[in-house]
């Protein structure tokens, strides 16, 4: 009987053992997630995009289409405002719509290579491959990386959170954190379809403004409708606003905000954005960047964006690009001085 009950035992501690020896290292999960990149041919995803910066969450919804090898289309839609964009990648080239202007902006740009992309899965496990220090952890159902990211802005968002589902190592969650672990920016993924197949006009240029279209009317290009002056939330150390000036022009008014400190200082000007009578494409310096609510362009000496029917020109001689983005990104957050 004892040699039965030792023998019992000792079985299960093997048993336990040998799934213990099973668990996956960092380094098979990390091989794992790369070889899945590798193999695919693509895949469609939902996501939930939450903006922590402002009082209260900017959430929007997401729909993420990849083809491989190059062809993107990333659609961002805040549904409480009626904001809309589609970012696409396709044979011509890099486009940013936005159907209530009808106008889309076209780029001749490397992305989505050159930046971390948050709701990109390919962009994430990228990072992750290349932080030799990435911290790796696992739960039941989990594993999770913190690694270092590949931000314009990397000072604001230094570090991300990386959640994959052990069943199929699709994503699950990113939270993008600052220098004192707090969550600025999180994604939330659902419905997540690895070797997803697309028709032949998926990534077409043209069809996406039209459908996008369908589901948002253009922005009223009414002269007298006012528009609420947004000031930055953050700004520079020591830069502060000193002028604010208002113009007339012939799409109503035009707002000039000059800011100055002892060694930085920049413009914003706001106005209200003109539709396009037909549907047009604008060639565009730089490169599209994420700020979070909204898709811009990106040059050395400034940021363009437009948002809610207004369009933004931030400009300076002497901020960083870093510099340029923390302002951007913080202008919609806060509708007083």
């Amino acid at each position: 009987m004892k040699r039965r009950l030792f023998a019992m035992v000792f079985g299960i501690f093997a048993i336990l053992a040998l799934t213990g020896c099973m668990e996956k290292s960092k380094e098979d999960v990390v091989a794992d997630l790369n070889a899945r990149v590798e193999k695919m041919s693509g895949y469609k995803a939902e996501a939930k995009l939450s903006i922590k910066t402002g009082t209260e969450p900017q959430v929007y919804e997401v729909d993420i289409w990849h083809d491989k090898p190059s062809y993107y289309r990333v659609s961002l839609k805040n549904g409480k405002k009626d904001q809309s964009q589609v970012i696409l990648r396709n044979d011509d080239g890099v486009f940013v719509l936005t159907p209530a202007l009808n106008k889309s902006f076209r780029f001749q740009s490397d992305w989505p290579q050159n930046s971390s992309q948050a709701y990109l899965y390919e962009s994430l496990v990228r990072d992750i491959l290349k932080d030799k220090e990435a911290v790796f952890k696992k739960t039941d159902k989990y594993y999770v990386f913190e690694t270092k990211t590949n931000y314009q802005n990397h000072n604001m968002l230094p570090k991300q959170e990386i959640t994959f589902s052990k069943k199929d190592l699709s994503p699950v969650r990113v939270k993008l954190l600052d220098s004192d672990q707090n969550v600025l920016v999180q994604v939330d993924f659902s419905n997540v379809k690895f070797d997803a197949k697309f028709d032949k006009g998926a990534f077409d240029t043209k069809r996406n403004m039209s459908s996008v279209q369908m589901e948002l009317p253009t922005v009223g290009d009414n002269k007298d409708t006012p528009f609420s002056v947004l000031y930055p939330k953050d700004s520079p150390q020591g830069v502060t606003l000193k002028e604010e000036k208002e113009m007339k022009t012939a799409n109503g008014k035009r707002i000039i905000l000059t800011y100055s400190g002892d060694k930085k200082s920049y413009t914003l000007i706001q106005e209200k954005a003109k539709v396009a009578a037909a549907s047009t494409t604008i060639n565009v310096s730089g490169e599209p960047v994420d700020l979070g609510y909204t898709v811009g362009a990106l040059t050395k000496n400034g940021v363009s964006w437009s948002y809610n029917g207004v369009e933004y020109m931030l400009a300076s001689e002497n901020l960083t690009q870093e510099e340029l983005l923390m302002v951007a990104r913080s202008v919609h957050v806060q509708a007083t001085k």
